[in-house]
This record gives structure tokens, C-alpha cells and sequence, in this order.
């Protein structure tokens, strides 16, 4: 009978092989998992926290920290209260809850939820005190709950439509001096308060600035809201080409105290609204995807075509 010698590679060059192979794998899972982490980078999910506010601070600082875990255990990463969460909407109250940071009960309440939810946290806005002067100040904490903003109300909201609103802010609020524009995992965001998006110049330094969404902490009135709130986040983001959000406080059961329009909303860069409300204490969520900033702004590419030898816009603070 004749002996057939079959041979084998040696171990050295199968163990070769091996490493070769598991080499591969581990470089396509890493590329397959850097490729989501990147898809998810382009999306997150962004609440609004329509707060019913009342004139008892503590209160508002303990449903408003309630509904900020509320919005996280829904998914959101980004989160935004209304404008003046903690103190009744009025020129006779700016002044007795406002506070100073970073030592204010509101300042420690928000850095505190902003750390425990692991979210981006806009704080709406609250009166803040410094040298002897008063602002409507939003305050921005990051997931580790660490400040990262601080914007101060630009316009302020005096009007006068007789028989119906007068209201002067400029009677006990300054006015802040800056475009501000937060830094996120996610993408920057432009920061404004209420009245500042009545001012489309505003919005288009914070695009020039890198932003591909607006968040406008609001108490629009009975008056103004019915006309103007969604028409104005609408026109601010086909204008600057974003979504836009603006958040209200709930409308206040006790007719003696400002009456806000309500009805928080979200708006994509094509001027749809995918998240609204009525005037009740509710959140209301909207899924962000950057994709859609990019292609409207590749599609309709108005940034392209400004005749800057007719017009310009410039940010005199940077400048």
C-alpha cells in the first residue's frame, strides 16, 4: 500500500492567517461603527418644555427641573425651557426674583438637571442682576453641567398697541450686546430670546456663524401671538435656511397674571412645522436632522448668490 504524506501549512503561518482575518473584521466593524456613530451625529432629538409658570419661584424651579427629566427620559439631548421660567412675565417681578450667578437658586437648578440628564440645557431665560442693572438672561450648561453660554435679551420688548398691549421692557431691563451662538457635539446653535426674532439680521449673523438651527426661548402675548409667533419662526428659518424653535410658557390660569400666546414650536429649514402645541403645560419633541439643513441650503443656495456689492451684514462686535 502506498503511504500518502499530506502536508500543513506550519502553525505560525495559520495563526498569520488568523491575525489577518480578524484584522479585517475588526477594521470593517470599526468603520461600520464609526460610519452610525457619524449618522447619529447628524440627528438628535431637541425638546421644548412648555412650563406653566406661577409666582411661586420654588415651584417653577421644581417642575421645570421634573420636566427637563421628563424630556430626557423621552431621548432628548437637547433641551429648552421658556423665556422668564421662574418668575411671573412682568416688569414688577424682574426685579424681586432676579439673581446673580453663579450663585442664584435658578443658576444651580439648571447646572444641576443640565449634569444629572446628561443633556444640553438652554435655560430658557430668567432676570439676571449685575451692577446694578437687569437683563433677560439665557443661560446654556452642557451635559457635564458646566455653563457654555450666556445670552442677554438684544431687543427688548417695548410696544404700544392702543387698546389692546403697552408693555416696556426698557423700564427695568438693559439690553445685551452680543450675537451668541452655542458649540454642540451636535451642531452650533443660534440663541435668541423672544422678541430678537422679529430682526432676520440677527438670525443670518448666527447662519454666518455656523448655525443650522435657532432656538428663541418666547412669551409671546394674546395680541401679537395669534399673528405673528409661528409666521416669524417660519420666515426666520426659510430665511437663514435652519429649523427654528420657539418656546413658550404655558398660559396661566389666573387671567390677573401675563397671558402668553402658548404654542410652542418647531420648524424644519423648508418652513414646515413638525412640532407644535396648544397652550397647556406640555413638551414637544422634534427629531433634528442636519441632513435636511445641507440639502436646503445645496438646493436653493441663497447663501451663494447675496449681492454683497449691493448689501452687506456685518458683525460689528467681531468686526
Amino acid at each position: 500500500m502506498k503511504v500518502v504524506k499530506l502536508q500543513f501549512p506550519s502553525k505560525v503561518l495559520v495563526c498569520n492567517k488568523l491575525s489577518q482575518i480578524k484584522h479585517r473584521h475588526f477594521r470593517a466593524y470599526s468603520a461600520k461603527k464609526a460610519m452610525a456613530n457619524s449618522e447619529a451625529s447628524k440627528k438628535f432629538k431637541f425638546a421644548g418644555i412648555q412650563l406653566l409658570v406661577t409666582d411661586n419661584k420654588s415651584g417653577n424651579l421644581t417642575r421645570a427641573r421634573e420636566k427637563i427629566r421628563e424630556a430626557a427620559n423621552h431621548g432628548a439631548r437637547v433641551v429648552s425651557l421658556p423665556e422668564m421660567f421662574n418668575c411671573p412675565y412682568s416688569n414688577d417681578s424682574f426685579g424681586p426674583y432676579s439673581e446673580t450667578f453663579p450663585d442664584g437658586e435658578s443658576f444651580k437648578t439648571l447646572a444641576e438637571s443640565a449634569k444629572e440628564n446628561k443633556v444640553y440645557l438652554i435655560g430658557g431665560s430668567i432676570p439676571e442682576r449685575e451692577n446694578n442693572k437687569l437683563y433677560n438672561t439665557s443661560l446654556v450648561f452642557n451635559p457635564q453641567g458646566n455653563l457654555i453660554a450666556k445670552h442677554r435679551k438684544a431687543h427688548l420688548f417695548d410696544v404700544d398697541i392702543p387698546g389692546k398691549i403697552t408693555f416696556q421692557e426698557s423700564k427695568t431691563l438693559s439690553p445685551g450686546d452680543k450675537v451668541t451662538v452655542i458649540e454642540t457635539e451636535y451642531c452650533k446653535i443660534g440663541l435668541a430670546i423672544c422678541y430678537d426674532i422679529r430682526f432676520p439680521e440677527y438670525a443670518i449673523l448666527c447662519t454666518k456663524m455656523g448655525a443650522k438651527m435657532l432656538v428663541y426661548p418666547g412669551a409671546f402675548n394674546m395680541v401679537t401671538g395669534p399673528l405673528h409667533w409661528e409666521l416669524l419662526q417660519r420666515g426666520r428659518a426659510v430665511d437663514s435656511q435652519l429649523y427654528v424653535s420657539a418656546i413658550s410658557p404655558a398660559r396661566n390660569p389666573d387671567k390677573s397674571m401675563y397671558q402668553a400666546w402658548g404654542h410652542s414650536t418647531i420648524v424644519d429649514p423648508w418652513g414646515k412645522i413638525v412640532a407644535t402645541s396648544e397652550h397647556e403645560e406640555t413638551i414637544i419633541y422634534a427629531d433634528i436632522d442636519l441632513d435636511e439643513v445641507d440639502k436646503m441650503r445645496a438646493q436653493i443656495p441663497t447663501s451663494k448668490q447675496k449681492r454683497n456689492d449691493l448689501y452687506e451684514l456685518i458683525d460689528k462686535k467681531s468686526s
